[in-house]
């Protein structure tokens, strides 16, 4: 899988709802900083996305304007507008900010080891 196939399984498996899909995505020791809360265990950051799909029903993520910044053998950084939509308190609300993800690889397979996202 390309870096850029990674950046959309990462999406894909986001909007699923179900961090297992998401944290097979993930290096082990992944670091994301959220507008409110830095999160450095997959148990921090599983939590993080639970409680969010919990509070914004069926939620869509997308990202557009992706671009990437460094690209090596074994790491790749883009940045890139998030999208979200969903029901909160059932009426429907959407949004967006900033956003950094940097992959590395790891046994030939590219895994989220950082994301930084900014309302």
């Amino acid at each position: 899988m390309s870096f850029k196939k990674a950046l959309d399984c990462y999406i894909e498996a986001t909007n699923t709802h179900d961090f297992n899909n998401v944290k097979e995505l993930l290096h082990p020791e992944a670091v994301y900083w959220f507008t409110d809360k830095t999160c450095t265990s997959l148990e921090e950051i599983g939590a993080y996305f639970n409680h969010a799909w919990d509070l914004i029903k069926e939620e869509v993520y997308s990202a557009t304007n992706v671009q990437w910044l460094t690209v090596d053998e074994t790491s790749a950084t883009c940045i890139y507008t998030y999208h979200y939509e969903g029901y909160y308190n059932e009426k429907f609300i959407s949004g967006s900010g900033r956003a950094t993800n940097v992959f590395t690889k790891v046994n030939n397979e590219w895994k989220l080891v950082h994301e930084h996202l900014s309302s």
